[in-house]
């Protein structure tokens, strides 16, 4: 079957306090969130709080339009106020918001660790969601469970993602194509299969419902034995939330839990308010990762030695998402900038982890407030997307200084 709709990464990225260790590649952050029972409804395009007692993370998540999307969170979840606007159902949503325990893009809540699937840990692992609905709009409603080949805190999980649909309503259907029906957790569930970049397994339930409460290997395992993922991969966030194209107004969470069975014990730490970052866009076709393209410049007016990659993570007829790698020399440096030369006709509509203009071909970028600071050795990285008439190809011409 032709695929109607595409696979977004719906993560929102928030850091509080990053500290970049001495001679690693590997960006540190601590995350600390205000407090739901305090939030008042959320607008900001990845504007993001936690539950009240500090065990769950709520986002709006809305990057698929410019249109206004709010979410008022409670103490187990959140409803979807204002959701106007609308995509088309033959490609990504408008947005994911969502409730999580986990991490995804370096936005952990407190606590969490990443667990590998073939830990005795993962066997104990269960989640419940209770939901409503509107009776109007296009929609999914349903989890998003992430696995990556490492125990990823930040950055692109790569290994399976794991869609549980409870409920959708209108066109849209899954990635990929029917490979199957399963009977799991007390139901039946038609099994779709897509790659964008990493595998998406989607389990959508033949009959709709409110309400969910599954042992997190439930639809793992299947997956598993179907050859779409491995045992050897770590579990790094449990998301639950709802996937709008047209309308999403009075979509709600009414209740959540994810974590070891018994509970998830609250975290001990005050939550902190944090400062939003944009996260990584949707693609609408598969992709195969680019081979990384990397440059060297000498120092410029006694500036440190630094090195810059690009890569093209996905690719579509009319755009790509693209990331780049600076790489810093053997002295520390308090800041950092780079010039790429895009593809002609190429626009960013979307940058993060990093301060940008266009002019022409060229996109300058300069580190944002929390990754200027390298150590010796170490790297950091910023992505973007880009608007095309055509597929872009990888930059080649990049420098740094």
């Amino acid at each position: 079957m032709t695929p109607l709709r595409a696979r977004a990464v719906k993560v929102a990225v928030a850091t509080a306090v990053t500290a970049l260790t001495a001679g690693s590649a590997a960006l540190v952050v601590t995350l600390d969130t205000p407090s739901a029972s305090a939030a008042t409804v959320l607008c900001d395009t990845y504007a993001k709080t936690t539950t009240a007692d500090g065990r769950y993370t709520i986002q709006n998540n809305r990057w698929g339009t410019s249109a206004q999307q709010c979410i008022e969170p409670s103490a187990t979840g959140f409803a979807v106020t204002t959701a106007d606007g609308s995509t088309s159902t033959s490609g990504a949503p408008k947005s994911y918001p969502s409730i999580y325990w986990g991490c995804h893009y370096a936005v952990c809540t407190p606590g969490f660790d990443p667990v590998q699937a073939s830990s005795p840990a993962f066997s104990t692992l269960r989640t419940a969601v209770s939901m409503t609905y509107p009776t109007t709009g296009e929609w999914d409603a349903g989890y998003d469970l992430w696995f990556d080949s490492t125990a990823r805190r930040d950055g692109q999980n790569t290994g399976a993602e794991v869609m549980v649909w409870a409920n959708h309503a209108g066109r849209p259907q899954p990635i990929g194509a029917k490979v199957g029906t399963v009977a799991l957790a007390g139901a039946s569930w038609d099994v779709w299969f897509g790659n964008t970049g990493w595998n998406v397994v989607s389990y959508v339930r033949t009959t709709g419902t409110a309400s969910l409460d599954f042992a997190l290997g439930t639809f793992y395992d299947d997956a598993v034995q179907r050859g779409y993922a491995q045992r050897s991969w770590y579990l790094t966030s449990v998301q639950a939330g709802f996937e709008p194209w047209v309308g999403g107004a009075g979509l709600a969470v009414t209740d959540f839990s994810a974590g070891p069975a018994g509970g998830v014990p609250a975290p001990t730490a005050t939550p902190t308010a944090t400062t939003p970052v944009t996260p990584k866009p949707p693609t609408t076709t598969t992709a195969t990762p680019t081979p990384a393209v990397t440059r060297s410049t000498r120092p410029v007016s006694g500036r440190p030695v630094c090195s810059v990659t690009a890569r093209t993570e996905n690719a579509w007829n009319s755009g790509a998402v693209q990331t780049v790698t600076v790489a810093n020399g053997p002295t520390g440096r308090t800041d950092w900038s780079t010039a790429v030369t895009l593809p002609a006709g190429a626009t960013v509509t979307n940058l993060w982890n990093g301060t940008w203009t266009q002019s022409g071909r060229t996109l300058s970028v300069r580190n944002a407030s929390w990754n200027g600071a390298l150590a010796a050795g170490a790297t950091t990285s910023y992505g973007y997307q880009l608007a095309s008439s055509t597929s872009p190809a990888t930059p080649t011409a990049l420098s740094c200084s």
